[in-house]
Parts: C-alpha cells; sequence; structure tokens
C-alpha cells in the first residue's frame, strides 16, 4: 500500500509537478545565456565550444558522484527533506552565477549546480513511491511534462532577459527557485512510509556501488546501455545547440530561446498527451524503440538542415524520442523492490552522468573542429550527424532487448509489458 493514496496522491502529483516546473524554468532561463556569457570570457566563438562542453562535463561529473548519495539519503530520510535541501542550494547556485567576475567562477558554479541538480533522482523516486507499476510510464511522463513545460518558459524569459543583461537571467533564475523551495516547505508531503525505508550505505552510494544494481536482472544492463545511448546523443544539444545555432542561422539569443521553448512544447506534448495511451496501445517495450528511432530521424535532418526553417521543422520527428525516456524508465522500476527506488534512480543518474561528461567533450571538440578555419570537415552539422548514429545505435541495442525481455517473460508466465 503506498503512503499516499487518492486524492492525496493526486495531490502529491500536482504538488511534485509545479517543483519540478518552477526547478525546470529556472535551469531554463540561463540555457540561452550561459554560452554568450562564456564567450564573451572566451574571446572567440570557437574557444567557447570547448569551454562550454568542459562545463557542461563538470556539471555531470558532479551529478555522477552525487546522484547515488542523494537517492540513498532519500531511502533512508525520506524523499522530502533531500528535494528542498537540493532546491535551495540551486538557488544560492543562481546568486553565484549572478556575481561570477570570470570563468573560474562560472565553473564553480557548475559544480554546484550538478550537485544540487542531482535531485531530480529523488523526484523520480517520489512518483515510484506513489504509482502502481502499470501507472508508472505514464506517472514519468507526465515528469517529463513538468520537464518540458519549465523548458517552454525557462529559455523564453532567459532569451528576453538576456538581450536586457546577460546577468539578469540568473537572478530571475535564483527567485524562482527560491519560490521552489518555498513551495515545497508549506505543500509538498513526504511519500516514503518510514517502515520502507533502508539504512544508508556507502557501499550503496558511491556511484560504482550504486550502478551494481544494474546487473542484478539482464535486462536492467541492456536498459542501461540504452540510458547511456540516450543521454550521450541528448547533450549534443547542451554542448553545441547554442553555439551552432547563432553560428549557422545567426539566431539571437531571443531566437534561440523561442527554439527551445518550441523543443518544450513538442516534449510536453509528447510525453504528457502521447506516452500514456501508446503505452496502453502498443506496451512500454515497443513505444520505446519506437522514440528511439524517431529521434534518430530528427537529429539526422537536423545535422542536414540548410536553413533554420527546415531545422525548426526537424524538431518534430525529433520530439519522439520523448517516448523512450518514460518507458525505460517504468521498465527498470518493475525489476527492484520499493526500498531501491532511490538507488537505482541514483544509479540511472550515475549512468546518465557518465554520458554527460563524455558526450559534451566530443560533441564540444567535434564542432570547434568542424568550425575551425582551415577544417578539412567544415560542416558545422556534424555533431548532429554522429548524435544520430548514437541514437540509432540506442535504438537496435533497445530493440534486442526488448525482444529478449519479452520472450523471458513469456517463457516464464509473465504479460510483457
Amino acid at each position: 500500500m503506498h503512503p499516499i493514496t487518492g486524492s492525496r496522491r493526486k495531490a502529491a502529483i500536482a504538488f511534485i509537478f509545479v517543483t519540478a516546473v518552477l526547478d525546470i524554468v529556472a535551469m531554463g532561463i540561463v540555457i540561452p545565456v550561459l554560452p554568450a556569457l562564456i564567450e564573451q570570457f572566451a574571446g572567440s566563438n570557437a574557444e567557447a565550444g570547448w569551454i562550454n562542453g568542459v562545463f557542461v562535463a563538470l556539471w555531470a561529473g558532479m551529478q555522477f558522484v552525487a546522484s547515488p548519495v542523494i537517492g540513498s539519503l532519500s531511502d533512508r530520510y525520506g524523499r522530502r527533506p533531500v528535494i528542498l535541501l537540493s532546491t535551495i542550494g540551486l538557488a544560492c547556485d543562481y546568486v553565484l552565477m549572478a556575481v561570477a567576475p570570470d570563468l573560474w567562477w562560472l565553473a564553480l558554479g557548475r559544480i554546484i549546480a550538478g550537485i544540487t541538480s542531482a535531485s531530480f533522482t529523488t523526484v523520480f523516486a517520489y512518483m515510484a513511491d506513489i504509482t502502481p507499476p502499470e501507472g508508472r510510464a505514464r506517472a514519468y511522463g507526465l515528469i517529463g511534462a513538468a520537464f518540458s513545460a519549465g523548458f517552454v518558459a525557462g529559455p523564453l524569459i532567459g532569451g528576453f532577459l538576456g538581450e536586457i543583461s546577460p546577468r539578469a537571467p540568473f537572478w530571475f533564475a535564483a527567485g524562482l527557485s527560491g519560490v521552489a523551495f518555498l513551495y515545497g516547505l508549506f505543500i509538498l508531503p513526504e511519500s516514503l512510509a518510514v517502515e520502507k525505508r533502508m539504512a544508508f550505505s556507502w557501499r550503496r552510494a558511491n556511484p560504482f556501488g550504486a550502478m551494481m544494481l544494474l546487473r542484478s536482472h539482464a535486462e536492467l544492463t541492456g536498459l542501461a546501455i540504452v540510458n547511456f545511448l540516450l543521454h550521450f546523443a541528448h547533450h549534443v544539444f547542451s554542448a553545441v545547440f547554442v553555439l551552432y545555432a547563432g553560428y549557422r542561422y545567426g539566431w539571437s539569443a531571443w531566437e534561440v530561446g523561442v527554439l527551445l521553448a518550441l523543443v518544450g512544447v513538442l516534449d510536453m506534448l509528447v510525453q504528457g498527451l502521447l506516452v500514456g495511451p501508446a503505452v496502453k496501445r502498443f506496451g512500454d517495450r515497443v513505444v520505446m524503440v519506437f522514440g528511439l528511432f524517431g529521434g534518430a530521424l530528427g537529429l539526422t535532418l537536423m545535422g542536414i538542415a540548410p536553413t533554420g526553417l527546415s531545422f525548426t521543422i526537424a524538431m518534430f520527428p525529433n520530439a519522439l524520442w520523448g517516448l523512450a525516456m518514460p518507458t525505460i524508465q517504468s521498465l527498470m522500476t518493475r525489476r527492484v523492490s520499493e526500498s531501491e527506488q532511490g538507488q537505482l534512480q541514483g544509479a540511472n543518474m550515475s549512468v546518465a552522468s557518465v554520458a554527460g561528461i563524455a558526450s559534451p567533450l566530443f560533441f564540444g571538440a567535434v564542432y570547434a573542429f568542424s568550425v575551425r578555419d582551415g577544417s578539412p570537415l567544415p560542416w558545422p552539422g556534424l555533431a548532429f550527424l554522429l548524435a544520430a548514429l548514437v541514437l540509432l545505435a540506442a535504438a537496435l541495442i533497445g530493440w534486442n532487448v526488448a525482444r529478449r525481455a519479452g520472450r523471458g517473460d513469456r517463457e516464464g508466465g509473465k504479460v510483457a509489458a
């Protein structure tokens, strides 16, 4: 029995949805302006390309270390206090970046942001606490929609404020994170019953120990690989998109913000409205594989898009990979116990963080190489084409994992998801 049921469960979903939206709006606000601020300090677009990649990798590296610790702490002390501490820490971090005088201060800000943003592991564990297994794909779709809603408003606000000052979005983001903290402090209920909590252990809380959980079942291992490749491909946006859009299409911070808002709207529609019916009709595994193939197609079209309009049109098939994220999460939560949900989400975030460390460095270097004077491969969309190949590999592996897992479930007398 879940500790939150009936009307309280619906209220809890609404509370976590609003808290997630506020946090993501705050994060989305800085996306259009952070690379531009880095470019001001660095002095050139090509130099900013690899530095921005390093900054994203720093953020992901901190998530790799912090996520399993935070996940395990939430298994021990509950989800609510972990979410609250992370949210107020994020508010303080935005203030730090707002006053940063040089690249070193910005780097420190990205490190702190990586630690505090690791609370997203707890958000997913929270939803697992209050949702039965058969409803988790839809629940994770709603959380994905919350993130997308945040990315609709965030980049638009950030792009608008960035036209005034590159520092203004950081101050606004700090204020929003403060509001999210106060909202959670007075509204958000605890989701993990005391009797279901697990003692804290550094063996499970370190990233390598947490990821051992992913080896406990063949499908978990396969899905972890798919999850890694999905996040590796996805970081092409955080690593090079803002610089690429300005370089190839001449877009301003406001125009970049508008396009990112469109991305958020599409993700919100896919994850909030399409995931539930699609899973009910076709099952988690089929929907996951279809979403990965759709994302690969979209990235390919982006890499060859000759105009800003054609790049924008490519966003529509690319949005289908939003089908893969919640279904992967749903399939994985079915293979662990309730007391291990925090550990699982910490392990997932660690896997995503490894991708987040390697991917921005890789795509940042690819982009810098492709736009540098005298490059033997002077194609600025090269990073998107390579990301499409990565996602295509994820789709093929996901199809193979789904086929084997479905056969194993049938042989074991279970109903394939």
